[in-house]
């Protein structure tokens, strides 16, 4: 046995793999995201939005990394899949020595459990011939700022860092390296199995024990039990079922389950664009994800997941600030201040520096999450009544809105170039009224209903005057400009316009020319759209190219919508993610998986199959809309 004290200070390690190589396991608490090459290169420990323990994604150097993989990896050809209606993740090494299977999950995490308290396992069998195996395991605590102990003993390593402790049970001896990590080679042959367990406690606690066979099918059949039984809840039959099911256990696995809330996205700082500073922190939640979100679980027939994530909108409303004020994002927990910090000391993805940790936007003025807001509740409130006490907080809201839908804002995008009138803002702003009338008339809740028509109608009026251009015959991004933006492709969605409306039509046709590439959609042209801070290019928006597909079925361009909806999910990767951009070649960009992408996919697939079934006179999804 040793220990030494060591600093995160490492030598090269590996290139950045492509973003879309990797895929994702998690507990319900945080996640690990793992390359095609066995390696898991991003995990926090022990919540979503905790300091890294590995990611390598931000700096192949210096900042950790847990690989399993071939010795030699040249010959070796990788291949990763879910297994059935899990989040399971098997990768497989194949050459012509041997044929490798590597199994990696995390056991769910019970409620009530200490918070630093996770496991994550890893299992490497050979099914043909023989493969030889390196294993190398070197967390960098805190982002790489901080030092930690390694301890090696006969049966494993830990790793002793200030706030708690990593424990990694091995059957095979591991030697330490000079890099603050721990090593081991090992050969396999066929039939041979050896289970690798990596657990983190704040307690003191014995040394790492080797997993059993028995403990490890114990809890690989509990794992994938749960998630089966899980997935058995969605009602979804439709069309395109594998990949609604895929974006619902996604969704799942970004989803903290003690507070209900769905983190946009796992991960910070994965570029927009490479090496042009569109890197941000999306380990929050959203309040414009909310009313997809709530959509999308309702739809699905997932009324768990909707209940706690409204239970969360509940007491985010119940912490109304300034008179009616929400912020744009909290932390999972409800955290208020998530004050921005870049971390200088780690290159970034690919040198795509600066790598930031916290989001400044939390303090903009975004005036759309007033509509999403409300329409997340209008949602919950068709499935179930909401409280007295939240409808009081409600008034308090569009009481706040009233007096400030008028004003600029930075918007759907967050721009950091100065706020305008933003036509997504007056439109979501619109949609806070309509969906306060519409409760109020469900429900017989009091309120000012007449003051609430009379804006209503004014901010419609509004946007039918100075949100459309008649140069471009199109909507546009804000009054005065004549910048198109995918974003005007909600108009139709909120139900804001009818599905004939000749202007609406006309912006579909005008988004198509000015902003497509192929089924893929631009959010906007940064050379004529609002200042964003940047005039970089980006890639093609997920949600936005899904937008489309709903527009095309709504309008009943269904044929085109299917062919440019199956074009879309070609370009998943290759378990059914989508990070929140995709490259004019087919490359992932931004932060990986991002939910909202999984949302705008779940809404689209639903709103064509019920168009394409109903055109064909047959209920072939059994799912029903709640605006209908």
């Amino acid at each position: 046995m040793s220990e030494t004290r060591t600093h995160p200070s490492f030598h090269p390690s590996k290139e950045y793999q492509p973003i879309e190589d990797y895929a994702l396991i998690g507990d319900l608490h945080t996640v690990a995201l793992v390359g095609k090459n066995g390696s898991i290169d991003w995990c926090c420990l022990p919540r979503f939005d905790s300091p890294s323990i590995f990611g390598t994604v931000l700096d192949a150097e210096k900042a950790g990394f847990f690989r399993i993989s071939p010795a030699e990896m040249s010959g070796v050809k990788c291949h990763q899949l879910y297994l059935p209606e899990t989040n399971i993740l098997l990768t497989r090494f194949l050459s012509v020595d041997g044929v490798a299977e590597l199994t990696d999950f995390m056991p769910i995490k019970e409620i009530g459990t200490s918070e630093h308290q996770h496991m994550l396992i890893r299992s490497v069998s050979v099914v043909h011939g023989s493969l030889s195996f390196r294993l190398t395991c070197r967390p960098a605590f805190n982002y790489a700022r901080d030092t930690h102990e390694v301890d090696v003993s006969k049966e494993g390593a830990t790793f002793q860092h200030a706030s708690f402790r990593l424990m990694l049970a091995s059957p095979v001896q591991f030697e330490q390296d000079d890099r603050g990590g721990v090593q081991a080679t090992f050969t396999l042959y066929r039939g041979d199995t050896m289970h690798f367990l990596l657990q983190s406690t704040r307690e003191n606690g014995p040394a790492p024990h080797p997993l059993s066979e028995d403990a490890y099918q114990t809890a690989f059949h509990e794992t994938s039990h749960y998630w089966q039984n899980w997935l058995s809840q969605c009602r979804y039959q439709g069309r395109w079922r594998e990949m609604v099911q895929r974006s619902a256990l996604v969704l799942k696995l970004l989803t903290y389950a003690p507070t209900g809330a769905i983190v946009a996205a796992p991960t910070t700082s994965l570029p927009e664009s490479v090496g042009n500073g569109r890197n941000w922190d999306y380990r929050y939640t959203w309040i414009r994800d909310a009313s997809f979100s709530l959509y999308s679980l309702l739809t699905l027939g997932l009324t768990q997941e909707a209940e706690a994530f409204m239970d969360w909108l509940d007491e985010r409303c119940h912490e109304l600030k300034d008179g009616g004020a929400l912020q744009p994002m909290y932390g999972i927990k409800g955290e208020h201040d998530l004050t921005e910090t870049t971390l200088d000391h780690l290159e970034g993805y690919r040198k795509s520096r600066p790598v930031r940790i916290g989001n400044g936007a939390y303090k903009q003025k975004q005036l759309d999450i007033y509509g999403e807001m409300m329409d997340a509740i209008h949602v919950f409130n068709r499935y179930e009544a909401i409280t007295y006490d939240l409808w009081v907080n409600v008034r308090r809201l569009l009481d706040w809105l009233s007096q400030h839908w008028e004003e600029p804002d930075e918007g759907i995008w967050e721009v950091r170039g100065g706020p305008k009138q933003f036509l997504h803002s007056r439109l979501m702003s619109w949609v806070a009224f309509d969906r306060a009338i519409r409760m109020t008339r469900h429900r017989g809740w009091p309120a000012p209903t007449q003051d609430w028509v009379k804006i209503r109608a004014q901010i419609y009026e509004q946007i039918m005057h100075k949100g459309w251009s008649d140069e471009k015959q199109s909507f546009v991004q804000y009054y005065g400009s004549e910048a198109v933006d995918a974003s005007s492709l909600l108009l139709l969605i909120t139900n804001f316009t009818g599905t004939r409306e000749p202007r609406m039509l006309s912006t579909i046709r005008r988004i198509e020319q000015e902003l497509s590439a192929g089924a893929l959609i631009h959010r906007y042209s940064p050379q004529e759209a609002a200042d964003d801070g940047f005039q970089s290019k980006e890639g093609t928006f997920s949600a936005c190219s899904f937008w489309l597909v709903e527009n095309l079925a709504r309008a009943g361009r269904l044929d085109e919508a299917r062919l440019k909806l199956e074009k879309l999910l070609s370009y998943s990767n290759h378990v059914g993610l989508y990070a929140e951009e995709i490259s004019p070649t087919g490359e992932a960009l931004g932060n990986f998986p991002q939910a909202f992408s999984h949302l705008a996919l779940i809404t689209a697939c639903y709103h064509l199959d019920k168009a394409l079934s109903t055109q064909r006179g047959h209920a072939h999804s059994t799912a029903q809309s709640l605006y209908d």
